[in-house]
């Protein structure tokens, strides 16, 4: 390939003012405090307004269910699990890297300077941002090791299996006794 033949093939990809590979990851926005959903609708305001849905995927404010009991009553309440920051998913060009950095509200990426770090899959399966889908195989009969949670170490026969909640349910024997227990299927190995 040429000088001039290579330079045609990125000055597209300097004008666009690419970063890295055109892959959509996930990035941490770090907010002010208590302003992570008003950051989350800006952002998501001015994708829109802008037309960079293909650039800027999605955005969220990891949250969590909790229950407080206060006078003897149950409430649910949704806590955010990381005050201060968003997270975003992402091509970083120049274009969407200015957008979010400049949004009302945002402090700054997590990385270096103006070079966000992607969160890792590991990152992001442990944080329930997205949840990647498993093919186990296996039927009900098998024998299984758990991996983790609760159960870690402990081998159990499976009874029941739900692909669409990739969850499966498993007999493990406790303190003398066969208890049905269900996991994730990213809580077990097959035994083969």
């Amino acid at each position: 390939m040429s000088d001039s033949e290579i330079k045609n093939v990125l000055s597209p990809l300097k004008e666009e003012g690419l970063r890295g590979d055109r892959t959509a990851r996930w990035y941490v926005v770090h907010t002010y405090s208590g302003h992570e959903k008003k950051v989350k609708m800006n952002i998501e305001k001015m994708v829109e307004t802008r037309g960079m849905q293909d650039l800027i995927l999605e955005v969220v404010v990891p949250t969590e269910e909790r229950i407080e009991i206060k006078n003897g009553q149950k409430t649910i309440k949704e806590k955010k699990m990381f005050p201060g920051y968003v997270i975003v998913k992402m091509i970083v060009t120049n274009e969407s890297w200015y957008l979010v950095r400049n949004t009302q509200g945002v402090t700054g990426f997590v990385g270096h300077g103006s070079d966000p770090i992607p969160l890792s899959d590991e990152e992001i399966t442990r944080m329930g941002i997205e949840k990647v889908h498993i093919d186990l195989d296996v039927k009900p009969g098998d024998t299984v090791r758990v991996i983790s949670g609760l159960f870690e170490g402990f081998m159990g026969e499976v009874l029941e299996i739900n692909p669409e909640k990739q969850v499966l349910t498993v007999k493990i024997s406790m303190f003398g006794r066969d208890t049905p227990v269900e996991l994730e299927f990213g809580q077990v190995n097959t035994l083969q």
